[in-house]
């Protein structure tokens, strides 16, 4: 049976607050790094969410669904469909309230997300990526069996991503704009409901890859859009293929705008993150970083949120070991 979404409501500074306090104990506070470019370049902050347990920001929303579902609901074991960072996350979250977890995962998740899925106790179901987003639409799936956690479109989940919004303005109260890749819209609708509430002068941007950016698209048109020309990539963790109308909701009076880069300007911010930082960065958590050196979110400081690192070595080695483009 589909579970019945909640109304669609704003997420308030104590919610995020009250969450910050819930999941101190599962979640890292990731340091905020300086990236060193040189004259000519904008002024960079690396938000490093690729160290959290899991390696990519999730764990944050996951730690906050989870302990948030009356016990009811936990008992019966929870499900969510992931392209492998929300999978991770509601896996770690179930594993810590000894409760069985079930992954409805895209069948071309990279291995390294798998593998520590499987590690956490997790029960992976492979599907084809639009079998997947259907699922998201309908939130259900033959077979998958206990609570749904919705890896985006949930308050609770998008309350807790909201944490970090806290810890930039903590760590970097000069911030004049903050680039967060967008997926679903879960992360930057958790950080923007921080920041706005706080410092309404900080712009906020979306950042998306040129093969999947509904979400540029929509900015442009007005309304939540479907992109048609929607490409599988090593950006297995953001764009998706259209952007949902409730996510659309809650996105709108909180981000300034989209910025889309190419798959090329993508692989040179890892490179550049790998060389200069020593960090390493899957396709999505590069995106904000690429948007940065576009010029087009001013010239700083700019905090890019790297929302994770989990990718393949093998994969990330050939994406930086060439100079070509």
């Amino acid at each position: 049976m589909p579970t019945a979404p909640e109304t669609v409501r704003p997420i308030e500074l104590a919610e995020i607050r009250e969450a910050r306090a819930r999941i101190s104990d599962t979640i890292v506070r990731t340091p905020l790094v300086r990236l060193e470019l040189g004259p000519g370049y904008p002024d960079i902050r690396l938000k490093l969410e690729n160290l959290q347990p899991i390696n990519a920001y999730k764990l944050r929303g996951a730690a906050n669904a989870v302990a948030m579902l009356p016990e009811s609901e936990r008992r019966r074991g929870v499900w969510t469909i992931s392209a492998g960072n929300a999978g991770q996350g509601v896996a770690y979250a179930a594993r810590k309230a000894g409760v069985p977890c079930t992954v409805v995962v895209i069948e071309t998740a990279p291995a390294s997300k798998t593998g520590r899925m499987k590690a956490l106790g997790a029960k992976l179901i492979p599907v084809p990526y639009s079998v997947a987003w259907k699922a998201l639409e309908e939130r259900s799936f033959p077979g998958a069996e206990g609570t749904f956690v919705h890896p985006f479109d949930d308050h609770n989940f998008i309350a807790g991503h909201g944490t970090m919004g806290l810890e930039i303005l903590e760590d970097a109260p000069d911030t004049a704009a903050i680039i967060a890749s967008i997926g679903g819209g879960g992360l930057i609708s958790g950080v923007g409901s921080a920041v706005k509430a706080l410092k309404p002068e900080i712009r906020v941007w979306g950042a998306e890859p040129e093969t999947a950016a509904p979400a540029a698209l929509s900015f442009a048109m007005g309304s939540p859009q479907v992109f048609k020309e929607w490409k599988p990539s090593f950006v297995d963790g953001a764009g998706g293929q259209s952007v949902f109308p409730r996510m659309w909701q809650r996105m709108k009076p909180l981000v300034d705008g989209c910025i889309v880069v190419s798959l090329e300007e993508t692989r040179r911010a890892m490179r550049l993150m790998a060389e200069k930082a020593r960090v390493i960065s899957e396709g999505a958590g590069a995106l904000p970083l690429a948007a940065a050196l576009t010029g087009k979110a001013g010239q700083g400081p700019i905090v890019a949120i790297v929302s994770g690192g989990n990718i393949d070595l093998e994969k990330f080695c050939e994406l930086i070991g060439s100079r070509a483009g």
